[in-house]
Order: C-alpha cells, then structure tokens, then sequence
C-alpha cells in the first residue's frame, strides 16, 4: 500500500500518525507545498505579538522527526498541480522541477488560503495575510523593524476569528490598530447581541471598528497605505492584514472531476470522494451540521484532526471503520479580558434552517458570589420545540469554556435542556456554584416548559409594549438610570403588599415584568401568578435589551 496525502497541517498528518499506527509495512508520502509540516497554525496570531517569543514552538514535528518516530517521507515544497485517476498519480511541482507520484491511496488534505477581496491596491508589499509560519514571520518583523516616536499603524481587514486575534495582538504589541468588516457585527456566526461584547473588548483594547464598512481602495501615499472606507473614512496604515475569509485550496482535484461545490470538496460518510481511490478530509471538504443538516465548510483545528484519523481507518482498516461524525461547531475566541464562545447553531442558522426555538437568556457568576473575582457569564441558550439543545452562545471572562464545552457535550449527545438540571458538575468555591450556569439552563428550561415561566423576547417588545403594562422591579436607583417609557417601578422585595396597585394600573393587561438580567423579574412573576395578575417577564432583563438596542 502506498499512501499518498497532500497537506501536512492538522488533517494530513493525523491522518499520516493514525495510518502508520494502523501499517507498519505501508509506505507513507505526506506532499507539502510550504516549508513547514504540522505547524500550529492557531498559534501565529500570538507569535506575531510576541506572546510565543520562539517561532520554533510553532514548528510542531519536522520531516526528520516524523521519518525517525513513524517512518512517514514527508517532501516539504512539494506542490501538487494535477491528478490523473486513471493512473493514480498525482503531478508534483517542486524547486528540482516536475514530476509524477504514484498511489494507491490518494488523501487530499490541502487546507485553505486566504480569500483576497477583489479592492485595488492589496498587491501592495504593507499588505500581509496570516495563514503560514511565514505570514506570522513577516508581520513580526514589521513591527520589530517599525521606528520613530509614532506607534506602528495596522489595519485588519476581517473580524473574523483571525481577524479579531490579530488585532488583539498587534494592540498588545502596541500597535495602534483599525479593523473593518462588511458584517454587521464581528464573528458572522455568533448573534448580534453576543456580538457587542466583541465590540466593547476592542474598544477596551484601544481598537478602533468600522463594522458594515468595506476597504473600496488601498494606495501608497508618502511611505504609508491609505486605506478608503465606504463610511468614508480614510486610514493611515504602516502595515495592513486581510483576514476575509478563506478558500479551498482544491483546483486541481476538482479539474481531475473530484465533485465539489464552489471548490469546496464533497464525499461520502467515510471521506471518499467521486474518484476512485481518492478521500478528502480537513479544511477542504463540506461538513454537515449536527443541529441543521447543512452541508458547509468548517474551519477548526478539532474537527480536522479527528476526521484525518477516521479516514485513516477508512483505507485502512474499512471494515471497523466509524463514519465521520457531523460538526457542532465549537469555537472559542479571547479578546483582552473577554471571552466569547459558541457551539451548535446560531439562531440567525435556525431561522435559515426554517427550525423552531426559543432562547434562554441567564447571567449567572462563573463562580460562587461571595467568592473573590466572581463575574457574570451571558448565556444564550436556544432550544428547540421539542426540548431539545440546539445552540449555545457565551461570554465573559474565565468560565465560559468551561460551560460551552459542557453545552458541546450535551449537543452532541442529543440532551434535552431539562436534562442539564440532573448534570453533576465539579464545585468549589473558586470554579463553580453548586447550582452550575449550566444547572441553570436546565432550571430555566423547566419552569419555561411546565408554564412556570412566560417569557417575552426583546424583539418582541416593539409589537407587544403597546398593549402591556411595564412593571419594573429594580431598586430605585436602577431605575432612575434608564427605564422603559412609561413603566412603574416597584421593586421585587414590595411587591406582595402592592398587588392592588399592580392591579389597579394594569387594568386587564398582561403586566411585562423588568429587572436588569430576569431572576428578580421571575420571582416578581411568580408572586403576579399567584395573585391571579397575568404576567410575562422579559427575557435577559434590561441587560439583554442593552444589548439588542
């Protein structure tokens, strides 16, 4: 068996390790078209800062290690131009020149490269993407080599998840940093109220955003790039980062006829692709979603890991081979002090998906309250008709890995949200409560469930305001703060000798119950119910509103 992979990132060379594992006697040829094999690409963004000071920690393996410890001839600089099926060989391009390599099993595992928009003036040598060792190398040097009393000035292109990371690190390098994006918001799949907390760290960070806002030219003007946004404003940069997205890196597999779509490679449950003899794994395919049953591409580390290894088993061992798993989407982002995470669908993919849900929104501490450093972690929990999880959102600060992963989990093993109240998490006083956020959503999902709750969205409030009265149960100084028009306040702790009063201005309406995040609002909503006075309480409280204003 001679085993041929193409692209020796997380993909390849998982697939490379779990083949050798599975054949000693195989032989085993990873095509590399850079200069390096198993580097770790999510690290980069932190090398350009300085925060990994040696760029060999990103150099994971080298073609000298991987041939002593698994015995796998790994060609750096070796890029592949075409593929003819018929006789399984692959056209190679290398510095010595052309030439066919034979296989018996073809892996296309060639990743991604960065997508350029089509703005005149990004032919500029101040123009800089970050995919490689190399880009990261590159952007370095810029701002080692920057001089004078100024700051060196960066422009991000993209606030996307590279995007982001890199303008958090050139700020942290003390670079004065702009970055613009077409989207609405930063990071397209997260919800546009999870989305402002994005906002807010880079403003934290001294960064400068432009969102719905597009580059329409990039030119040379006295040692600087000058940047015209379509909001009309013009930025000076020293150096610029496109990181608008990616594209598949298949040209030559889709002209040999490998089926694909929009470049993006399509296979069967097991990585095999239209061709004979040839799978696909990583970056490079489409992925179907766990929650929607979308095929899309995926870029994580994670995902393309797993998979490389259960193509492995594909060619290898077919018989005891597992299906590809469909994707969650998990992902984690840092931007300063905050964190932003998110798993399963958004709801702007469930309205596509034409998929009923309802959010949860919860603002619990990360952990116990009378502990030192307790924050707030937002929750945004959507959950199906049925009960059952279908994406979450998160942000804060230390935490909210921990619940998106727990959250991943229970997606993955199809758990209904009620089924979180039974969830036996790890508690002390520095980690946790011994009522879990995660707990929570259970609890919230319950009392939602069984009618213990009504809740009223925040989009919802345009169209239902009118016809409601506007209870707000937050202390009075809470209130002298914002309130909405027209709402009465009396606080949550006086609401039992008030009924009447309630009553009295509600005048048959249904009374919408306000405090700043929903747990004193509910506990008002209860004591309403009890006394008869139909109620609702707004979701995510005043916190939740700020936000989708």
């Amino acid at each position: 068996m001679h085993l041929v992979i193409i692209g020796g990132t997380a993909a390849g060379m998982s697939c490379a390790a779990r083949a050798r594992r599975l054949d000693e006697k195989a032989s085993i040829t990873v095509l590399e078209s850079t200069r390096h094999v198993s580097s770790a690409s999510c690290g980069l963004p932190y090398y350009v800062s300085g925060t990994i000071p040696h760029r060999e920690a990103l150099e994971v393996e080298t073609p000298e290690t991987l041939l002593a410890s698994l015995n796998i001839d790994v060609r750096l600089g070796s890029t592949v131009t075409g593929l003819n099926p018929a006789e399984r060989a692959v056209q190679v391009s290398t510095a010595d020149g052309e030439r066919d390599v034979p296989y018996d099993a073809l892996v296309i595992a060639t990743g991604t490269r960065a997508a350029l928009p089509p703005v005149p003036g990004l032919d500029s040598p101040r123009v800089h993407t970050l995919r490689t060792i190399g880009d990261a190398v590159a952007l370095r040097e810029v701002l080692t080599h920057h001089s004078g009393p100024a700051p060196l000035r960066a422009l991000v292109i993209g606030a996307g998840f590279i995007g982001l990371e890199a303008a958090e690190n050139l700020a942290d390098a003390g670079a004065v940093v702009t970055i613009v994006d077409g989207g609405p918001h930063p990071l397209s799949p997260l919800d546009a109220d999870i989305a402002t907390y994005a906002i807010q760290a880079l403003a934290a960070l001294g960064v400068s955003s432009h969102m719905s806002t597009t580059v329409v030219s990039l030119s040379d003007e006295g040692g600087s790039a000058v940047a015209m946004l379509s909001d009309g404003t013009r930025v000076e940069a020293d150096a610029v980062v496109v990181a608008t997205g990616v594209r598949p890196n298949s040209e030559p597999f889709v002209s040999a006829g490998v089926k694909a779509d929009h470049g993006w490679i399509d296979m069967d449950a097991h990585g095999r692709t239209s061709l004979p003899s040839v799978w696909a794994v990583g970056d490079v395919t489409l992925r179907t979603d766990a929650v929607t049953g979308a095929r899309h591409p995926l870029a994580l580390a994670g995902p393309s890991n797993r998979d490389g290894r259960l193509v492995a088993d594909a060619i290898l061992s077919p018989d005891s081979a597992r299906p590809l798993p469909s994707v969650v989407g998990t992902a984690i982002v840092r931007i300063g002090r905050t964190v932003i995470g998110m798993t399963g669908a958004s709801g702007e993919a469930l309205d596509r998906a034409s998929i009923p849900f309802h959010t949860l929104h919860l603002q619990p501490s990360q952990h116990a309250g009378y502990y030192p450093g307790a924050q707030d972690v937002d929750l945004r929990v959507h959950v199906g008709a049925d009960g059952r999880l279908l994406g979450a959102q998160a942000a804060g600060g230390d935490g909210v890995d921990k619940r998106i992963d727990v959250l991943a989990t229970a997606i993955r093993a199809g758990m209904r949200a009620e089924d979180l109240i039974d969830l036996d998490l790890a508690y002390a006083p520095p980690f946790g409560s011994a009522k879990d956020p995660v707990n929570f959503v259970g609890y919230m999902a319950d009392d939602l469930s069984t009618g213990m709750l009504r809740q009223t969205e925040p989009e919802q409030l345009p169209a239902a305001i009118g016809g409601m009265m506007i209870l707000d149960v937050r202390t009075p100084a809470e209130f002298d703060r914002w309130h909405l028009p027209g709402a009465i306040n009396i606080p949550h702790t006086r609401m039992r000798e008030r009924l009447d009063e309630v009553r009295a201005n509600a005048a048959g309406r249904r009374v919408l119950v306000v405090c700043a995040s929903g747990k004193r609002a509910y506990l008002a909503h209860r004591v309403l119910e009890s006394a008869g006075i139909d109620s609702t309480v707004l979701a995510g409280g005043m916190n939740t509103l700020e936000r989708y204003l």
